[in-house]
């Protein structure tokens, strides 16, 4: 069975309603009569099958702008031909060209200082460049613009990664061959990977929870549970769940301990250092941020000049990371590491206007907020400048009045199965029921916190 349509879900942002769509046609028969009316409560709500047939939201995470017009420019100063074959949407192809065009003025990669790096005209004739320093100049300009935009680029697929990774965990970095090979599994991937890709919305009543009833029912197909008496009693037999999981695969997007428990040894030990080494690597990176940053770490309240989308990004992605090394360690029975270093989650900065909400509410600031202000900082944490042990953060719990183990500060966090929701259509994070309406909104910037383009113009 093809099961590419499906694959690809996992990379882009489709709604968890389309994706149970294309499952009630994958499945078809293999589902119970009960089964079936569970799928079809997200299914019924897709674009297909809606009175809209249309969603304004857009069906992947926005991609960074390539470097494709900067490269062509080059290309034509150059006199070299682009590669038809490639749009230069990827660094690697970014980085392949400046290695084809820098040694043509004698430059080394990375060399762009204007005062230092350019070549006079005795060391141009020395290269053998026969070039007028007006041409010099103008290629080097042009390379030197090709590698900033190429710094710009790569920071921005970074970006991509950390919000997916925040998101989803590992299942875009899936392959087709461990997809698609155990159907059941490959359904729930799916759909519990678009659940986890929800958008945030404006709201002080909590975000959706991914594993809803939708994903149980699916999740239960993988886990081997037979249908329940009124299942059977209801219609024929359905096709029995597979008896060859794919554990490994959807560890990759829930690693809960259930899923965890099946994996062996080596499995759960090559995930451990995957996540480990993400850790490192957003340990600095979120060091990084901070440092050009002046967050308020008290209120984590966004301010004027803050770069919140970045921040939140790396956020996000940490305290996904954490949770599943925490998972792992709990698996393989080494949670005693939490004695030693157990460092804390990375809080999100909030909109003021959120913030507002919440007070206007009776509500007052986020008690997780008074706990990661107590605790070392992460990267400190992990580079070894600080201290920071599972007794310390029991006491900031306890000092917030939080349950460091329910509130997943010193444990995996817990859950249970919520009741499937239809996905909103948001405006920057507003609900808004007209799909039509929500894109005009979006459209003249409404909600956005920018100039807001009026719908009508002003007729004076």
């Amino acid at each position: 069975m093809d099961l590419q349509p499906l694959y690809h879900t996992l990379r882009q942002r489709r709604r968890p309603e389309d994706v149970a769509d294309l499952l009630l046609d994958i499945l078809q028969d293999r589902l119970s009569p009960q089964q079936t009316a569970t799928l079809r409560k997200a299914a019924n709500h897709s674009v297909r099958r809606s009175v809209w047939q249309y969603t304004a939201m857009l069906q992947a995470f926005r991609s960074p702008v390539g470097a494709g017009k900067q490269v062509h420019k080059a290309a034509e100063l150059f006199k070299l031909p682009p590669s038809p074959a490639q749009g230069y949407e990827a660094p690697e192809e970014v980085e392949a060209f400046l290695r084809q065009v820098n040694p043509l003025i004698g430059k080394q990669p990375g060399q762009n200082n204007y005062r230092t790096d350019r070549l006079d005209r005795a060391a141009r004739q020395a290269a053998g460049l026969d070039l007028s320093k007006r041409q010099y100049n103008k290629l080097f300009r042009t390379v030197r613009h090709l590698e900033e935009k190429l710094a710009t680029l790569l920071a921005e697929w970074r970006k991509l990664e950390l919000e997916q990774v925040a998101k989803h965990g590992f299942a875009h970095h899936l392959s087709y061959e461990a997809f698609s090979q155990d159907l059941d599994s490959a359904a729930f991937i799916a759909y519990y990977t678009a659940r986890c890709n929800l958008r945030s919305e404006f709201t002080i009543g909590g975000q959706q929870r991914p594993y809803d009833e939708v994903a149980d029912m699916l999740f239960q197909r993988c886990a081997g549970h037979s249908p329940s008496r009124a299942a059977r009693w209801l219609g024929a037999a359905p096709v029995p769940p597979s008896s060859t999981t794919n554990w490994w695969a959807i560890a990759h997007v829930y690693p809960a301990p259930t899923v965890l428990s099946q994996l062996s040894g080596e499995q759960q030990g090559q995930l451990l250092g995957r996540w480990t080494t993400l850790l490192q690597e957003l340990a600095e990176y979120l060091r990084q941020v901070w440092a050009q940053n002046t967050f308020q770490r008290e209120s984590m309240i966004v301010k004027r000049g803050d770069d919140s989308s970045t921040w939140n990004a790396a956020a996000g992605s940490w305290n996904k990371a954490r949770d599943n090394w925490m998972n792992l360690l709990y698996a393989l029975g080494m949670e005693f590491v939490l004695d030693d270093m157990c460092f804390g989650k990375a809080l999100r900065l909030m909109a003021g206007d959120v913030a507002a909400w919440h007070r206007s509410a009776g509500q007052g600031l986020d008690p997780n907020t008074q706990v990661w202000a107590a605790l070392p900082l992460p990267w400190e944490v992990f580079a070894g400048t600080a201290t920071c042990t599972k007794a310390q953060v029991e006491a900031a719990c306890q000092q917030a009045g939080l349950n460091p183990e329910k509130s997943g500060w010193i444990a995996p966090r817990p859950h249970g199965t919520v009741p499937f929701q239809p996905t909103p259509e948001l405006v920057h994070g507003v609900s808004v029921g007209n799909p039509y309406l929500a894109a005009v909104l979006k459209r003249h910037r409404y909600f956005s916190g920018k100039n807001v383009q009026p719908l009508r113009p002003d007729l004076n």
